[in-house]
């Protein structure tokens, strides 16, 4: 039987999320809070909070609503599936005390320790304790040193200083800055040597599957230089996570995870997305997401060849070791254009052209509106332009080429997006 669908998010995440719900047999009809342009021929956007639950909640039960589908983090941190399954609604994603492994780095450490999960070694300091995690810094004396905030900051509350004094300035900055709420606590880690790598898996609580990895490129300058953002383009499959290398995620972290969470009483339920260095010493973990990558996911969620709300379906009803799930074969890349200034300060509204030349799954929305028959950009990254292909080089060549119909003014993205990838095969 069609169900109606609820989705929450209004970026290019939920735009892939929405198109890849849309394809289902098993869908009435798609409601998306608040969507994007993008969203709108896919299904119905609706202008509601995605933090006002109660109003969710109306919402739910007026459209006759069987199952939602949240995908941004600060829901789920904030507790959105504990309120909807109380009230013996379906949700897709974890719960609150799940979730903690993103809203809270300290919780995700700890966690990993007790688990032996293996990770960077770490010491967290409250915000109070400046002098002493200044003077934890200068004595180590090994740089590049991380610097994490403890709480959700948009992909932005990671800083690698290195030297002493850059350390001693992104202290101040966590602690004075825009980053100061997040960084209430503050985890000092070792920097870890390696090649980076995301895993994802979907899980029902009790088993996982993995449903694909990734490269994320985080800064935003090419190779890798300048301010992190929330993510400037990925590609998938990464060739850094070979066969055997996804054995060794799989049975040394992953499913550690899982049986972990469930060990003390919080079934993890939804999609986990792993963040890997890849070391000398084998595969580490540098984060947990409670939900799916933000450009990762646009380059997965096409790839599947199963129905993704059935998958979805046989997750909140713990039947996801009874579901064969599909995968193409095909490489894909998808390229971040941002508003000029980003991360920092830049302008929005800027018309958006170039867009009638592309076809169905071939870009997402992200900070984008309509302006009667116009797009406007409505935020720091706009669009997630995609390229596939039978190699990571034929992926990249058709996303860079799809990339140069599009214009805005100041429009800015990374031209070496995969280049890391092309590398394990030269």
């Amino acid at each position: 039987m069609a169900i109606n669908v609820l989705l929450l998010g209004g970026g290019g995440r939920e735009h892939a999320l929405a198109w890849g719900i849309s394809r289902s047999n098993s869908l009435n009809k798609l409601f998306i809070v608040p969507g994007n342009p993008g969203t709108e021929s896919l299904g119905e956007n609706v202008e509601l909070n995605t933090h006002d639950f109660d109003a969710l909640w109306d919402f739910i039960q007026d459209k006759d609503i069987e199952l939602t589908v949240v995908g941004p983090e600060q829901p789920l941190v904030d507790g959105i599936a504990d309120f909807l399954t109380s009230r013996n609604h379906a949700v897709f994603g974890p719960r609150k005390q799940a979730a903690m492994l993103e809203g809270s780095k300290e919780f995700a450490k700890d966690f990993m320790d007790r688990h032996g999960i293996p990770t960077a070694a770490y010491k967290v300091f409250d915000q109070s304790e400046f002098n002493e995690a200044e003077e934890y810094i200068r004595s180590s004396g090994k740089y590049p040193v991380v610097l994490k905030a403890d709480g959700l900051a948009g992909g932005k509350g990671v800083l690698i200083p290195e030297t002493e004094q850059q350390a001693i300035d992104a202290l101040q900055e966590l602690n004075d800055g825009d980053l100061s709420n997040a960084a209430s606590r503050l985890v000092i880690e070792e920097f870890m040597e390696g090649e980076e790598a995301s895993v994802f898996a979907i899980c029902d609580g009790d088993t996982y599957q993995v449903i694909g990895n990734a490269q994320d490129h985080k800064r935003i300058g090419e190779g890798d230089t300048g301010l992190n953002t929330g993510g400037m383009g990925a590609y998938s499959p990464a060739p850094v996570v070979t066969p055997e290398l996804l054995e060794c995620v799989e049975k040394d972290i992953i499913k550690p995870t899982i049986d972990g969470m469930k060990e003390e009483g919080y079934p993890y339920q939804g999609i986990l997305y792993v963040g890997l260095m890849i070391t000398e010493e084998g595969p580490k973990v540098v984060e947990y997401n409670c939900r799916f990558g933000d450009p990762e996911c646009q380059v997965i969620i096409p790839s599947m060849k199963s129905d993704l709300l059935d998958t979805i379906l046989a997750c909140t009803k713990g039947r996801l070791s009874k579901t064969a799930i599909e995968f193409d074969q095909k490489y894909r890349c998808t390229v971040v254009m941002v508003s000029g200034g980003y991360p920092q300060k830049y302008e929005k509204e800027k018309e958006i052209t170039g867009l009638d030349k592309l076809e169905g799954n071939t870009f997402f929305h992200a900070g984008t509106k309509r302006e009667g028959q116009k797009i406007l950009t409505n935020g720091g990254r706009v669009l997630n332009i995609i390229g596939e292909g039978e190699s990571l080089q034929q992926a990249i060549d058709q996303a860079y080429d799809r990339v140069g119909k599009i214009n805005f003014e100041k429009a800015y993205y990374r031209r070496d997006i995969g280049a890391k990838g092309l590398k394990h095969f030269s």
